[in-house]
C-alpha cells in the first residue's frame, strides 16, 4: 500500500478504514496505518519460548522477522486456532502484524460519523463506534493494545528521563486525543516536565469549540488562556488534521502553534500535516522530543 492508494486528503473531515472480521465481530482499522494484508505465510509461524499470552509468535514475511499479536486471544480470551489472514502495520515506528479472520472491505467515511464508545475508561480497547448500514463496527485503539504487550513502545513516563525538568507553570497548553490512555500518559509526563496547566479533550470539535470560545471571549488575547494546541490525527468527530486546517484558516486563531503527536507521522504521510499548516509534526512515542518541540516553539 502506498501514498497513492490513501484517499484521506488532509483536513477533509473523512478517513478511509479497513473492515475485518475477528471471532464473528466487525473491527476496523485506519487505512494509513496498514502497510499490507497478506495470508498467513507457507512458513507459519514460529513461537517464541515462554511469550505472553498475546503473542502468537514470529512471521516472515518479504525477508523481515516480524512479530505476530494474537488479536483474537486480545478481544476473545480465546487463543486461535489457526490464522487466514494478516494485517501488518505501522505506527508509533514499530512494524507489527495481526491475525484475523477475515477482510470484509474498505470504506470511506466522515470521522463524525465515527461515534465515542460509552466506555472512556484506560481498560477500552475501543475508540470508536461505526454505524454501517445495519451493523455495528469497532475502531479499535491499536496503539493500547500494542502498548499493554510492551509499555516500552509507547509513551511512558521512563522516557522523561533525558528531559530537564524546569518551570513551566505559566504554559497554558490544549491537548487533545481520543485514546484514554495516551491523555493520561501525556498529562502525566508533561506534568513531570513542569507543565501544570493542562486542558484536555478527546476530540478535535471539542478542542476547536473551546479555542472559539476564548476568541470569542478574549479576541486576540485568547492566546494569554492557550499558548499551544498539542493534537492527535485520529479522532472522532473532528481529526487532527481538519482541526489543525480550521485554526490557521482563522485569522485570529492562527497565531495559535499546533504541534501534530501522531502515531501516523511518517516520512510518506508528513506532507499532509504540512498542508494544513502545522507548526510541528512528532511520531509517538517521542515524548522527550515533544517537550524539547514546545521549549522551542515557545522560547520557554
Amino acid at each position: 500500500m502506498n501514498d497513492n492508494d490513501i484517499l484521506l486528503e488532509a483536513g477533509t473531515g473523512e478517513v478511509e478504514i479497513i473492515e475485518f472480521v475477528v471471532d464473528n465481530t466487525n473491527y476496523a482499522i485506519n487505512v494509513v496505518k496498514v502497510r499490507e494484508i497478506i495470508d498467513m505465510p507457507e512458513s507459519g509461524i514460529t513461537k517464541l519460548p515462554n511469550p505472553n499470552k498475546e503473542i502468537a509468535g514470529l512471521i516472515l514475511c518479504r525477508n523481515e522477522i516480524l512479530t505476530l499479536v494474537d488479536l483474537k486471544y486480545i478481544l476473545s480470551g480465546s487463543k486461535a486456532s489457526m490464522t487466514n489472514k494478516v494485517i501488518i502495520c505501522e505506527f508509533n515506528n514499530i512494524k507489527v502484524a495481526f491475525n484475523i479472520d477475515e477482510i470484509l472491505g474498505v470504506h470511506r467515511i466522515k470521522w463524525s460519523d465515527i461515534r465515542k464508545p460509552d466506555d472512556l475508561s484506560a481498560a477500552s480497547l475501543s475508540v470508536g463506534n461505526i454505524l454501517l448500514g445495519d451493523k455495528v463496527i469497532l475502531m479499535l485503539d491499536f496503539e493500547k493494545i500494542v502498548t499493554d504487550i510492551c509499555p516500552s513502545c509507547g509513551i511512558s513516563e521512563d522516557r522523561l528521563v533525558s528531559v530537564d525538568y524546569k518551570d513551566r507553570s505559566g504554559i497554558q497548553l490544549v491537548l487533545a486525543d481520543d485514546s484514554a490512555l495516551i491523555r493520561q500518559l501525556l498529562k502525566d509526563t508533561l506534568t513531570k516536565a513542569g507543565f501544570k496547566k493542562l486542558r484536555v479533550f478527546d476530540d478535535g470539535e471539542q478542542a476547536f469549540n473551546y479555542l472559539l470560545s476564548l476568541k470569542e471571549k478574549d479576541g486576540a488575547d485568547f492566546i494569554k488562556e492557550a499558548q499551544m494546541l498539542i493534537t492527535d490525527i485520529e479522532m472522532p468527530q473532528m481529526d487532527g488534521l481538519t482541526l489543525t486546517r480550521k485554526i490557521k484558516e482563522d485569522d485570529v486563531l492562527k497565531k495559535l502553534p499546533v504541534v501534530i503527536f501522531s502515531s501516523l507521522i511518517t516520512d510518506e504521510l508528513r506532507h499532509k500535516g504540512e498542508s494544513v499548516g502545522a507548526d510541528a509534526q512528532l511520531s509517538k512515542p517521542e515524548v522527550e522530543e515533544l517537550v524539547d518541540k514546545i521549549d522551542h516553539l515557545l522560547n520557554i
